[in-house]
């Protein structure tokens, strides 16, 4: 006789709930059965191994299939199953945990990877669903049960002829969404969440099927079958079982990316924080490439997330990957990974496993770290600009390349012929400050380039940590390319003469013997007001604005200055030197319109006094 009622909650009536307001996204029903079928594979599997169940073939395995005219849903396992009591336990009391029980039962046998989603999960079905059926039959070999509910919770439950132990649910699809009953899309739902389950999962389209011309064809397709899903997945192997090739075609496999990635990590972590996952840095030469990169969240092998942003700083969101964390819940939500201390736990755990394998590569293969050094340089620098732990892990191993592109460390610069000590020369645009470049390698003073906008905040942070160490950009100083500097009465009056040519009464005018004769004058800014004006820029105070210390340096050396100096009053001599305070100002920066037109108007001016 069949057994009828209501289903029983703890709370108000839940299917309301269900439908409207638990999950998000109803595609997320798929996921919930499935993984309860994997959970039931999974559960007879332990038993076997612990001795509680026996004659058990390992056939483990999944069957999902879509039928568009009976307008049904079913998946199948051939797991644990259930009796008749536990039917009445799991399902029709919601708010009770079949997993809770099982762990009890079996607390001193290892229990990994059992989920235990009977319950809610269960009743997500009833998100496309007006009618969903079980039969099940247990392990155990008692009567199989048939059970079938309506979407006002009332059910009804009755003797099975189901002969195969396990559980076969099948959803009686609504009209308002029959878009579930696309082979395509179900299939495609499938190996989205449920692409790494370890239990085979095998997709049919019944409707198809049955289209088929003969038997002969269906009996061969059946013979071919193949799993939608890959039971071994990379991040649940060792790292020495897996190729360099085995890493680049999962990556091609899962995120679709034409290129090869830069490296991989490989993590697996145990105790306390128990979670596994591979991340890869993606190749980021293409200027016009997104810089997003995704990390897949994995449950268990349960497809939970598409990019979960929280478990990286924001330094590293570049990473593309997976991470399988079974400490988390199935249905983790935003606000519940922004407060998780575990979380935290796992961001510092992928922040050192990304030093130690930039550390391993720097140390042992710098040839390939080199090779990949332009694309990971903006991240480098912003994780040591943001996270002082990552500076402390990193800062030895940060490259900087000379104008010889040559790639050094900070210490190794420190150790390079013609160093000056405490002192690191840098360039930021190596066309426009030729002329400084120039003076600064003949001398053999090595220089590096800076010239991205973070460099500015990254040597800040260098000067900050490290002692001794100051960094000064070329066109700030000529301390280090010239021989002595000129006092005296003469001099004096030359730089009132191209203080009065450069228009800008206070201007500084140095007048030093450059090593190179044959350069007749230099404009540098001081470091400390140009770098105020580019932190300005940087955190968008337009209105800020420093005057920037500007000194002309006059070339003592070079026969033009030595020439202006003997005839300082000569109309010709003002024209030359504020032409030459120009040609000055156009080594250190572009002209201003007007500064354009003055030099252009001198420039006509002076050819037309050759003879």
């Amino acid at each position: 006789m069949a057994e009828k009622g209501g289903i029983s909650v703890q709370t108000e009536h839940i299917f309301p709930i269900i439908k409207r307001w638990l999950y998000s996204d109803k595609e997320i029903f798929l996921r919930e059965i499935v993984s309860n079928a994997a959970d039931a594979e999974t559960k007879l599997k332990h038993l076997v191994a612990v001795g509680q169940a026996s004659g058990i073939e390992g056939d483990y395995r999944i069957d999902v299939a879509v039928n568009k005219e009976e307008k049904t849903i079913t998946v199948e396992d051939n797991g644990i199953g259930m009796t008749e009591d536990e039917v009445r336990q799991y399902i029709n009391q919601i708010a009770l945990s079949g997993a809770l029980d099982f762990l009890q039962k079996y607390e001193n046998a290892s229990a990994d990877g059992i989920i235990g989603h009977f319950g809610l999960g269960f009743y997500s079905s009833f998100m496309v669903a007006d009618t969903v059926e079980l039969e099940t039959k247990s392990y155990t070999d008692a009567p199989a049960v048939h059970w079938v509910c309506n979407e006002d919770g009332e059910f009804e439950m009755s003797p099975s002829e189901k002969t195969t132990r396990g559980t076969k649910i099948t959803l009686h699809v609504t009209e308002e969404e029959k878009e579930f009953l696309e082979a395509d899309k179900l299939k495609g739902i499938l190996t989205k969440y449920c692409g790494f389950l370890p239990f085979p999962v095998y997709f049919t389209d019944e409707t198809a099927e049955k289209a088929e011309a003969s038997e002969e064809n269906k009996e061969k397709s059946e013979t071919n079958e193949s799993p939608v899903n890959d039971v071994a997945p990379l991040w649940q192997k060792m790292p020495n079982e897996c190729s360099e090739e085995d890493y680049v075609g999962f990556y091609h496999k899962v995120f679709q990316d034409n290129q090869d990635p830069l490296f991989h990590i490989h993590i697996n972590a145990d105790y306390p924080l128990n979670f596994k996952g591979i991340l890869y840095f993606p190749r980021l030469g293409n200027e016009y490439r997104s810089l997003e990169g995704e990390v897949k969240l994995f449950y268990n092998r349960v497809f939970v997330s598409d990019n979960i942003k929280e478990v990286l700083p924001d330094y590293l969101l570049m990473l593309k990957g997976v991470l399988d964390c079974p400490e988390l819940p199935l249905n983790v939500s935003r606000s519940y990974l922004q407060d998780s201390d575990y979380v935290k736990k796992i961001s510092a755990h992928i922040v050192k496993k990304v030093c130690d394998k930039l550390a391993g590569l720097h140390n042992t293969d710098l040839e390939k770290y080199q090779s990949f050094w332009d694309d990971i340089k903006i991240f480098v620098e912003y994780g040591c600009i943001k996270d002082k732990k990552f500076y402390d892990r990193m800062k030895n191993i940060v490259l900087f390349k000379t104008t010889e592109d040559q790639f050094v460390t900070l210490d190794e610069y420190k150790k390079t012929e013609g160093a000056v000590e405490g002192k690191i020369y840098y360039a930021t645009d190596l066309t426009q400050q030729s002329v400084y470049v120039k003076l600064y390698k003949d001398q053999g003073i090595p220089v590096i380039v800076l010239d991205q906008l973070i460099d500015g905040q990254f040597i800040n942070v260098i000067e900050l940590n490290e002692q001794n160490v100051v960094f000064q950009r070329i066109d700030a100083v000529t301390d280090e390319i010239s021989d002595k500097e000129e006092a005296s009465d003469e001099a004096s009056s030359l730089s009132e003469l191209f203080t009065e040519a450069s228009g800008k009464s206070d201007l500084k005018v140095r007048q030093t013997a450059l090593k190179d004769a044959s350069v007749p004058a230099l404009l540098n800014i001081t470091e400390q007001s140009r770098r105020m004006n580019e932190m300005a820029q940087i955190y968008g105070m337009k209105d800020f604005h420093l005057p920037l210390e500007e000194i002309l340096v006059l070339n003592t050396e070079n026969e033009i200055i030595k020439k202006i100096s003997n005839d300082k009053d000569s109309e010709t001599s003002k024209a030359i030197a504020k032409q030459l305070y120009l040609l000055a100002v156009l080594n250190q920066r572009q002209f201003t319109a007007q500064e354009l037109q003055t030099f252009m108007e001198g420039s006509y001016d002076l050819l037309g006094k050759i003879n």
